[in-house]
């Protein structure tokens, strides 16, 4: 934990890492800013520290129209803590707040409305509802700047009960009305389309991770290239399709949505998806005390661990283990037998016709017994795998299931919720990355508790000359 003399120090360097950690408020101007902002710095007595904008939002400050601290990557805090505290952010994240209130939060996490409300203010700075409110003010503003709907419209997909609601929350986040934020109208905006900007901590290997997803694409449901990775999204309230690309120093996200109420769903999957929210920096800081890993880091700054949208379906791909041929075709006939095919275009894109099935079109006893299986607990609410599954216990109901070995859970932790501390010792490219430095699976200990991304350094020596 940083002190606040400590984060005035990264305040001080502009320190872009820091960005999403915490947030800088100046109370001589009534804003509050990322860490690397390049305004003027303030004096040491005119500054105050919080662990969330909501927080800051909360104590009475704006956001800088600069820095855009509302865009900045989220805490690399949420993808090492599985507490009751990274679970809800996960959640909010995901627009829970907005489709079952807090009273749903706290269901999905077993703790009482006051229990849970505690706990984030002593964590966060601030409440359920106030983190809620601060994450539609970034919807909106994303919905203002790339798209041409009307206000009204606006304000109930960003989650807002009315639009004095919506109004006063503009005002209050961004120091301005949400004409004023909106700007003048733009002719490059295709109809439908909703274009973002996804920001991250550099460095990143976006051709790494690319190509990784590409190597396991499912044609119908997913079309990838080194460059280029286009998917079906299956959301709370409908279908989408996301396209991203690289572009610079952030990742261009181009949305296709049946309700603009997933907005902030489809942004957290594919956050999650490359991995967005990590610290490289941090990550590597630790691996490369191993002298025998350091050269590999080192030759890979930025490598990331692939995620996935859906736990769900990632579970159903570990069951027929999508890392072979076999296991390949038999995902591509369950799209093409259960899925969904998707509307008209624009989201029947080049590529991409159907949507992942629907876990009550496999619940029957047309498909492999072990997809089933899952299947029917899931429907029937013997298992959970939403953002607010514990990673644990997760593990112990899924290895009760027919088709699921230690390797299929491990990844399914690894990849679906995002644990960083998973290890693979018996996957080829794996074992083939420790013999090449001559190690053994008994001294991935000393990567803990990044050994997911050790992992993906060893697995890259596979195809390295």
């Amino acid at each position: 934990m940083l002190t606040d003399e400590d984060a005035y120090s990264v305040l001080r360097s502009r320190d872009g890492r820091f960005d999403g950690r915490f947030f800088v408020a100046v109370v001589t101007t009534g804003i509050f800013c990322r860490p690397s902002c390049p305004a003027a710095l303030p004096k040491r007595e005119n500054v105050r520290f919080y662990p969330s904008s909501a927080a800051a939002l909360e104590a009475g400050f704006r956001a800088c129209k600069r820095c855009r601290p509302d865009t900045a990557p989220g805490s690399p805090e949420w993808n090492v803590r599985a507490d009751v505290v990274g679970r809800a952010m996960r959640l909010i994240a995901d627009g829970l707040v907005d489709r079952e209130g807090v009273a749903g939060l706290a269901s999905r996490l077993g703790y009482s409305e006051r229990q849970l409300h505690r706990q984030l203010t002593a964590d966060l700075g601030a409440g359920p509802q106030a983190l809620a409110r601060a994450q539609r003010a970034a919807t909106a503003r994303t919905l203002l700047e790339t798209t041409d709907l009307p206000a009204s419209e606006i304000a109930f997909a960003a989650g807002f009960s009315s639009i004095r609601q919506f109004n006063d929350t503009v005002r209050k986040v961004y120091g301005t009305t949400p004409t004023a934020l909106r700007g003048a109208p733009s002719a490059r905006r295709p109809p439908g389309a909703l274009r973002l900007r996804l920001t991250y901590r550099p460095p990143l290997d976006l051709p790494a991770l690319f190509s990784y997803l590409a190597a396991r694409a499912i044609p119908g449901l997913e079309d990838a290239t080194a460059h280029c990775y286009r998917r079906s999204l299956t959301l709370p309230h409908g279908l989408g399709l996301v396209t991203l690309r690289p572009a610079g120093s952030y990742v261009s996200c181009e949305l296709h949505l049946e309700d603009l109420k997933d907005l902030a769903a489809a942004v957290r999957r594919c956050r999650h998806l490359l991995d967005l929210d990590a610290d490289p920096r941090d990550i590597a800081d630790h691996l490369t005390r191993d002298p025998l890993l350091a050269a590999v880091v080192a030759r890979a700054p930025g490598r990331r661990v692939p995620g996935h949208v859906d736990a769900a379906e990632m579970a159903i791909r570990a069951i027929l283990n999508e890392e072979t041929p076999t296991g390949r075709s038999r995902l591509i006939h369950l799209v093409r037998t259960y899925g969904m095919r998707l509307p008209h275009p624009p989201f029947h894109a080049a590529g991409v016709t159907h949507a992942f099935p629907r876990m009550e079109a496999l619940a029957s006893s047309g498909v492999p017994a072990p997809v089933a299986a899952l299947a029917r607990a899931l429907t029937a609410g013997a298992l959970h795998l939403g953002p607010e599954a514990d990673r644990d216990q997760v593990e112990r109901e899924l290895l009760t299931l027919p088709g699921l070995d230690a390797e299929a859970v491990a990844r399914i932790r690894m990849r679906a919720f995002g644990d960083p501390d998973v290890f693979l010792p018996s996957d080829p490219a794996v074992q083939e990355g420790l013999h090449r430095l001559g190690l053994t699976a008994g001294d991935a200990h000393r990567w803990r508790p990044w050994r997911s991304y050790a992992m993906q350094h060893l697995s890259a020596l596979t195809y390295t000359p």
